[in-house]
């Protein structure tokens, strides 16, 4: 078959043939995966990138506004560095591209020439034997072999044996894949791409899809391990922002110093951000400046390593961020975070991940519509699980009161369509919140650390959340109206009499009003109250303090409690921004666990 112009709906076909060869290719891609660091993830976010191109990609009246429509695709199924740099070299080809024209040999050589600057541009601090290397090759070679190649089937044909050798000198140039005995994983899976691109060139067959692609993002077992792995800037943090005039250049200039590992792929319109942080919030800050942010992910990689390469226990340990629990702690006991969505100024965050509590509290009183929250949708728990149950035995999800959330629900769906019911993940309604939960959650890693059996683990903490309590000095009603928690008329009374309550949690995971007071030390005293009376009655086996924004009360709180149980306080810290909403600003809670 001689094809000597691309139109539209040859360009889409080509594509998603080229998608549908790095799909395939995805277990093998991650498995390689060594740089910039061996997450073993590479496969999967290609994979994910060019599913989205199969997804959203649409064949339109010419082969530019095509172009466009898998640039477009491209850019927002984007994922991890060798995704957004093969989207940003998509995007460049769009934007070289001349209207209404059909892409002859000649031209797609240029456009594929003119696009590598886009894809190097798109880097912070290029690294040669790289996915980049082989894109530049592959373009050049096409150089070499234009004015001889009879139509696109040959011109692809001898540009791929390039790509190919350019791939195979990949460990020359970087140490780390020699070492590995690999090559690059993200210039393996553009070569894979050309592969299928070009079995279309020369058959004209459409790629025949798998009908079930909902294991895409599933990590392999078999992925490659590194010693000495520097992880501090351990987020994988990603972005996609929308808006007018955006500048992909000042914004790489504006958020280049917050880690490593960036790379920033979009045109005016939108743009894709990734970057390896060790504070996700602080990338979100700013970008908050620049336009509406759309798309948001925060990956732990070090928690991603462990589970892969260095487990401390044969039970995974889950819990949501309503869970007030210091990160040292949790990485003490390896312990999972699943974020809460919180929706603020028109973007959707993930709670104690892409926004911190002071930029939330900066939020609470500007912003016109205040912030609201949902929990992960099933989707997202499901990625979770199966990625989990791929490296441990048992899991233990402990979550947020089900009275006061969806996600337990949002877990036992997620369950229930993975089809688990061999006994293997425990789903505990922890019935508390914020420090109460955390306390909870802490119990239960010290119970697997301990080596205990999986069902005594399970069934230990009916006692331990029986034992538990949390007692919370709310000092300003103003943000329970605004959360909805309460009537602006009850809220209005409430202030007018300068109401301060005292709130805690049933037993059955209800928030309740146990105290009423009309001033903060009465509330307080309230509190020294409650607690000694535990303490006089059962003993007090632990006990944390949390609080919204209100160090110097917290450490009035620690003063009196060491003083009164003759004990530290397990940790202090600030709660949840989504406990912060309903609570806020100026809250104190104590925490504990009687014996």
């Amino acid at each position: 078959m001689t094809i000597n112009r691309l139109n539209g709906e040859a360009l889409y076909y080509a594509f998603l043939s080229g998608a549908n060869e790095v799909i395939k290719q995805k277990y093998e891609l991650n498995r390689i995966n060594v740089f910039p660091v061996p997450d073993g993830d590479t496969g999967s976010n290609l994979a994910y990138t060019m599913y989205t191109i199969v997804e959203e990609a649409r064949i339109k009246n010419t082969v530019k506004e095509t172009m466009e429509s898998i640039a477009e695709a491209a850019l927002n199924g984007a994922r991890g560095n060798s995704g957004i740099i093969f989207a940003q070299y998509i995007n460049g080809m769009y934007m070289e591209m001349p209207e209404d024209e059909d892409v002859t040999v000649e031209g797609f050589t240029n456009l594929a020439n003119n696009a590598v600057e886009y894809a190097y541009k798109s880097i912070a601090q290029p690294v040669e034997g790289t996915m980049i290397t082989v894109i530049k090759d592959w373009a050049q070679s096409l150089h070499l072999y234009m004015e001889k190649a009879t139509d696109f089937g040959e011109l692809m044909g001898e540009s791929l044996q390039a790509a190919a050798e350019s791939l195979k000198r990949t460990p020359e140039m970087l140490k780390v894949l020699k070492d590995a005995h690999v090559v690059d994983s993200g210039a393996k899976g553009f070569v894979h791409f050309l592969e299928g691109f070009i079995k279309f060139i020369k058959t004209n067959e459409k790629a025949k899809f798998e009908e079930d692609y909902s294991e895409i993002l599933i990590q392999t077992e078999d992925m490659h391990v590194m010693e000495n792995m520097d992880l501090h800037y351990r987020f994988c943090t990603e972005a996609l922002i929308q808006g007018e005039n955006l500048d992909v250049d000042e914004i790489k200039r504006d958020v280049e110093d917050i880690g490593n590992s960036l790379v920033i792929a979009g045109n005016k319109k939108k743009v894709r951000i990734h970057i390896h942080a060790a504070q996700p919030e602080e990338l979100f800050r700013r970008l908050r400046r620049h336009g509406r942010i759309i798309q948001q992910k925060a990956d732990d990689m070090k928690r991603q390593y462990e589970a892969t390469h260095s487990r401390a226990y044969p039970i995974a340990l889950v819990t949501d961020s309503i869970a007030d629990l210091p990160r040292e702690i949790m990485d003490e006991y390896q312990i999972y975070m699943l974020p809460l969505n919180l929706i603020a100024d028109g973007s959707n965050y993930l709670d104690k991940t892409t926004i911190s509590s002071e930029y939330f509290y900066s939020l609470m009183d500007e912003i016109e519509e205040y912030p609201s929250s949902s929990q992960p949708s099933v989707a997202v728990v499901e990625d979770y699980i199966r990625f989990l149950r791929e490296h441990y035995s048992k899991i233990i999800v402990i979550t947020v009161s089900d009275k006061m959330s969806g996600t337990l629900n949002a877990f036992r769906k997620a369950i229930e369509k993975l089809g688990i019911d061999d006994g293997s993940v425990a789903l505990v309604d922890s019935k508390r919140n914020s420090g109460a939960e955390g306390l909870v959650v802490m119990k239960a890693a010290e119970m697997i650390h301990q080596g205990m059996d999986f069902g005594d683990i399970v069934s230990g903490l009916e006692e331990v959340i029986d034992k538990s309590q949390i007692f919370v000095s709310v000092t300003d009603l103003k943000y329970m109206v605004k959360s909805g928690r309460i009537s602006k008329y009850v809220g209005f009374a409430a202030n007018t009499l300068n109401f301060k309550p005292v709130v805690s949690i049933d037993k059955e995971g209800h928030g309740s009003i146990i105290g009423k007071s009309f001033s903060v030390d009465s509330n307080t005293r309230k509190i020294y109250s409650l607690v000694e009376d535990i303490h006089r009655s059962k003993g007090v086996e632990r006990y944390a303090i949390v609080h919204a924004n209100a160090p110097d009360r917290a450490r009035e709180y620690e003063q009196h409690f060491i003083e009164m149980l003759n004990m530290e306080p397990e940790y202090i810290m600030d709660i949840s921004t989504i406990v912060a909403m309903s609570a806020g600003i100026g809250t104190v809670a104590v925490a504990l666990i009687s014996n």
